[in-house]
């Protein structure tokens, strides 16, 4: 049931409800026209009838590159040859088709499973697939199968539960014999925290410019996420996760390729090895037993002692320790004041960076690792920390200092301003357009009171709704973000923190309008009286010529223009509890 009629939903946006509040209402209107439903006052109950045809379902991975990009089993081994030679803008990895002949799978090369990790709250809270992935082992072990020393395993279930079923099954032994001794719990490999590659396996890597793949049983692969080195990463169910393992590589027919050749001779292929649903039910059964769940949750002090001993303050107000590289005073209330600010047009902005299509909150704030080289590695060295305690950006989190270096610093995006460049570089105007980080380029540039603007494409902002994403372009001085479109989650966010969002007219992006970070930028229209997604201009002035073109703006409803206005809903926020 849901009320459907046009005051209704003119209400909810006039209102203050949020974009998607509003949407929900938008989609049930698409529903009705879809589904011919009239549109009544009140409310309204339909059903729909679907048909599945379960013949149709087939073993399915996803990747390399984005987790919405199913493939199935069969053609994976056929999909990533396809993609190894295909160009990088259109999601390939751009190499020579002649490179996958005669590969040596005994060291890293092309296509090697390098990282293969049970990982993720999500999957690993799934007990078939995780005895599934036991069973698999001990038929593997049984049949003399291995995992080649190269393939660094993981097992981290999001639950101690999960460890506790595995041993009373008698599984974990196998799993231990592959190398998949439990690492800990929680999020490791699927957030970027996969840890240090062996140094001669990503040298190799670098030597040969290796499209190397992972594969994990998480719920991200965006790039870079994994492991910076790692170019092709796949996601799939935990048995699958270890069969790749045993094989070593990831362009292999799973049908009429074997796993490796057992203890007597014979080759083993995957369905040797493959769970059925009776020994997995069977396992279940022994499993799934009400004592063990209590046995892990009824006291976490008591089972977690280590907790306790982390020392602590009491008191109103957390004591900021300056010298703190994780934990810092975030700056979003710096020159904080009773009064709103003012929406005004932005005039003589610099582009800081002009991305293409499907640019994810992992491209604009990546979660892993990251070297000494970039802005955030320097950061640290400079604060006394070693390269081998870096950690991860998803570990520093706390820290804006690191953060904001690491907005738009993931190793593969692609700032179209450099041609052929991947990494988290720009064209910095202060230095007569040469090459600098986006992180330094945007200091030079906020030091001179220069606004700054974002360039996208298609699908901006997809993937995790991760708040550094818009946190990181708010901090670089980014006043504003055009785009053909915008996910959903991530435009809201950035008018969460001030940031304004604007899309193209259909048909238009950077790259029809010619623009290559040269030209000087303003946005006219903005004033105090701004409405919900009206229409603004978007000045290029370039070469001593000027030309204006239409933009719509993103602000979608009447809350977020307060929101907006008070630069963020964390002033907005605070401002309305002194009230």
């Amino acid at each position: 049931y849901f009320p459907v009629d046009d005051e209704t939903l003119s209400y909810y946006t006039s209102t203050g409800r949020s974009a998607e509040q509003v949407a929900l209402v938008k989609d049930y209107f698409k529903a009705q026209e879809l589904f011919g439903i009239p549109a009544v006052k009140g409310s309204i109950e339909y059903s729909v009838d679907l048909e599945l045809d379960l013949a149709s379902v087939v073993p399915s991975v996803a990747g390399p590159k984005r987790p919405q990009d199913k493939i199935a089993l069969s053609t994976l081994k056929s999909k990533f040859t396809e993609l190894f030679s295909k160009a990088l803008p259109d999601g390939g990895f751009g190499k020579k088709a002649t490179e996958l002949e005669k590969r040596d799978f005994s060291k890293p090369t092309h296509g090697s499973v390098l990282i293969a990790a049970i990982t993720s709250c999500t999957n690993t809270s799934n007990p078939s697939v995780m005895l599934a992935a036991g069973i698999l082992a001990k038929k593997a072990v049984e049949k003399g199968l291995s995992v080649g020393p190269q393939v660094k395993t993981s097992l981290a279930p999001g639950s101690r539960v999960v460890s506790e079923y595995l041993a009373q099954t008698g599984l974990q032994p196998y799993l231990d014999k592959l190398n998949y001794q439990i690492v800990g719990y929680g999020c490791t490999t699927c957030i970027g925290n996969s840890g240090p590659l062996n140094t001669e396996i990503e040298a190799a890597i670098q030597q040969g410019d290796l499209v190397a793949a992972s594969v994990l049983s998480g719920n991200r692969n965006f790039e870079a996420r994994v492991h910076p080195a790692i170019k092709a990463n796949f996601l799939m169910s935990p048995p699958l996760v270890v069969a790749f393992a045993i094989a070593g590589r990831v362009d292999i027919d799973m049908a009429t390729e074997p796993l490796g050749i057992g203890n007597d001779g014979k080759a083993v292929f995957l369905k040797d090895v493959w769970p059925s649903m009776a020994e997995v039910k069977q396992c279940l059964a022994t499993a799934m037993r009400p004592e063990i769940f209590q046995k892990m949750y009824r006291d976490f002090a008591e089972m977690n002692p280590a907790w306790n001993k982390i020392p602590s303050s009491t008191g109103h107000l957390y004591k900021w320790n300056e010298k703190s590289t994780y934990i810092q005073e975030p700056p979003f209330f710096e020159n904080f004041s009773m009064q709103a600010g003012t929406i005004s047009e932005i005039k003589d902005a610099r582009a800081l960076g002009i991305f293409g299509d499907s640019v994810t909150t992992d491209h604009i704030s990546p979660a892993g690792s990251f070297k000494k080289e970039t802005p955030a590695g320097k950061f640290l060295i400079e604060h006394g920390v070693e390269a081998k305690d870096f950690n991860s950006y998803g570990s520093r989190r706390g820290n804006d200092r690191i953060m904001t270096r690491g907005t738009f610093a993931n190793v593969r995006i692609k700032n179209l301003m450099l041609s052929g460049v991947e990494g988290g570089f720009t064209r910095n105007w202060m230095k007569n357009g040469n090459t600098d980080t986006i992180y330094d380029a945007a200091m030079a540039y906020k030091s001179a009171a220069v606004p700054l603007i974002i360039f996208g494409g298609k699908e901006y902002g997809t993937g995790s709704s991760r708040d550094w994403a818009a946190k990181g372009t708010r901090l670089l001085g980014v006043k504003v973000v055009i785009t053909e479109s915008f996910e959903r989650i991530h435009r809201s966010n950035l008018v969460g923190m001030g940031v304004l969002p604007c899309c193209f007219e259909e048909g238009t992006n950077a790259q029809t309008l010619g623009l290559d970070g040269s030209e000087r930028f303003s946005i006219i229209g903005l004033n105090a009286n701004i409405k919900p997604q009206q229409k603004l201009s978007l000045e290029i002035i370039k070469d001593g010529k000027v030309r204006q073109v239409p933009v719509n703006l993103r602000i979608d409803t009447a809350i977020e223009v307060e929101y907006f206005r008070h630069g963020g809903i964390l002033p907005y926020v605070l401002r309305g509890l002194f009230k």
